[in-house]
């Protein structure tokens, strides 16, 4: 038994509006990505997202690390 070409057709639809909305994802990312390089720029180095540890000065001073 076949597929009636109404489901096929819908199929086709529904594939369709995936393809659009995973393109308009796409370039809606690329443009924060490049939103995000220009606003940084010229930058050497990147930022660190992580808390070093206290240093031997820290704990000599008795600085804790804030939460």
């Amino acid at each position: 038994m076949g597929i009636p070409n109404e489901t096929v057709m819908e199929s086709e639809v529904r594939e369709e509006k995936k393809k659009r909305e995973d393109e308009a994802t796409r370039r809606r990312l690329e443009r924060s990505l490049e939103e995000g390089l220009e606003d940084s720029f010229p930058a050497s180095d990147a930022i660190n997202v992580t808390q070093p540890p206290p240093s031997v000065q820290d704990k000599r001073d008795g600085s804790r690390p804030r939460k």
